[in-house]
């Protein structure tokens, strides 16, 4: 762990494994709620000399590691492989993803305006300003574990926060190479520290619970996010939350199904599908449907499945065992209530597969309402498709959810377009486009998928409290 400026070991450690293996990369301090409290200690009283740097100071620092992240890029790539799962390519697209937010949020760092207010007495002035809002405490996943902790750790640096971070328990090594980057662009000690846990409970309390923390930041489910939340309430401490989704990914009658069934597959199983925008009801209209389906099963069916390391693969490994069982039960109850099985549906376990987490990429068609996937989150490989027939009810349909994070709409008609992105009551909408994200663009989602944004000029936002001045002259 680091705090305060140094790197700790305990006497109680944890293992770390790739999951496409099962091979034991290291072990890792396992922290307790007492080395919560002293990262927060540290963060603590490093605020006031670090929110008296300057806006300028405070940005060379992030471009800096910004460079820095760049030049490591090959190997926080292969760390993240070995560490996390994912393919070789996607993991150097992921360090690029978050290297942005630290060129993004350098140059926001000197964007912070104030601004006069005219007030209605000749003899007063109001001035504004915004200032850090203290102490954050950051919650990252394992899904993303570079690009989650630069899209938090960026901004509240920006703005003149200190921080303590607490890495997922499956991904610790990421997290600490890009903190090691921080402090060699030369973040000050105890401006950023790291806790990693093998039991996250205990210190997500503290977290939530000791007044020095004036923010926390989380992304996660939407169960342990809504616990957070609740927890950190009492003291009106402010948060925001990035948790789950179920996102539509509808294809009218006028777009182009290749097209849209092409887009479908990059999007469905980006991440092994361990992604919060990945679509988890394809709706396609029934005339376009046989083509849809068609080009969707060549493209999932020729996926391959394994190591990341290994050249060529598209799709690596679940998590873990909890993972795999819970895509093989959304599959096996949507096939008993009447799912056909395009391509996949199994978990591979034989050879190479044996020692990892692996569920075969799949394509459910005929998919109906009364089943699991059509409104569980799925996490994992499998596309659930379901045609439709009536454009009005395609978006109660689609708003039929809790979630609200994302959307896709394909359709060659501008009209449609814009009446469906307006009725949407989703925070991210891609329109005929699988990549609506980007450090520039806010991220985050409605209902019960999120509070806040973060990236573009909303993430840094989110780590300021505005002060009014009223001057009587």
């Amino acid at each position: 762990m680091l705090i305060n400026g140094q790197w700790i070991q305990t006497t109680q450690t944890f293992a770390v494994t790739n999951p496409a293996t099962g091979e034991v990369l290291e072990s890792v301090a396992d922290g307790s709620a007492s080395d919560a409290t002293a990262a927060i200690d540290a963060a603590h009283n490093a605020m006031p000399a670090w929110s008296g740097t300057t806006a300028h100071e405070r940005s060379a620092i992030l471009y800096r590691a910004w460079q820095l992240m760049l030049d490591a890029k090959e190997s926080l790539a292969l760390l993240m492989t070995q560490e996390q799962g994912k393919p070789l390519k996607a993991a150097r697209t992921e360090v690029q993803y978050g290297a942005d937010f630290l060129l993004w949020f350098a140059e926001e760092a000197k964007r912070l305006y104030g601004e006069t207010i005219p007030s209605a007495r000749k003899d007063q002035r109001f001035m504004v300003q915004h200032q850090p809002v203290g102490v954050v405490a950051a919650i990252t996943p394992w899904n993303y574990p570079v690009s989650m902790i630069t899209r938090k750790l960026a901004p509240a640096l920006a703005a003149g926060c200190t921080v303590v971070l607490k890495p997922a328990e499956a991904t610790p090594l990421c997290a600490m190479a890009i903190v090691k980057i921080l402090v060699q662009a030369g973040v000050p000690d105890g401006v950023v520290n790291v806790v990693t846990t093998s039991n996250p409970a205990p210190v997500g309390e503290i977290f939530c619970t000791d007044k020095r923390v004036r923010k926390l930041t989380f992304t996660g489910s939407t169960p342990v996010g809504k616990k957070l939340a609740t927890a950190a309430a009492p003291q009106l401490k402010r948060v925001s939350m990035e948790l789950g989704g179920h996102a539509p990914f509808i294809v009218f009658a006028d777009a182009d199904p290749v097209h849209a069934a092409k887009g479908a597959a990059l999007i469905k199983f980006l991440n092994t599908g361990q992604a919060c925008i990945c679509p988890n009801r394809i709706y396609v209209h029934e005339t376009i449907l046989q083509p849809f389906l068609d080009t969707l099963k060549t493209r999932v069916s020729k996926l391959a499945v394994g190591n990341g390391q290994h050249d060529g693969i598209a799709i690596g490994p679940l998590v873990n065992q909890q993972a795999i069982d819970k895509v093989s039960a959304q599959v096996t109850d949507a096939k008993n209530k009447g799912a056909t099985v395009l391509t996949g549906g199994t978990t591979l376990s034989e050879g190479d597969y044996g020692h990892g987490h692996f569920y075969a990429p799949t394509v459910l068609a005929d998919v109906t309402p009364d089943m699991l996937i059509y409104r569980e989150e799925t996490f994992g490989p499998v596309a659930a498709v379901i045609s439709f027939n009536d454009d009005d009810d395609i978006i109660a349909l689609a708003n039929d959810t809790d979630y609200g994070l994302a959307a896709y709409i394909y359709t060659q008609n501008i009209s449609t377009a814009m009446r469906t992105f307006e009725a949407l009551r989703f925070g991210i909408i891609g329109i005929n486009d699988i990549n609506p994200t980007s450090a520039a663009a806010p991220f985050g989602g409605m209902k019960e998928s999120g509070l806040g944004r973060e990236g573009a000029r909303e993430g840094i936002a989110e780590y300021l409290e505005t002060k009014l001045g009223g001057l009587s002259i």
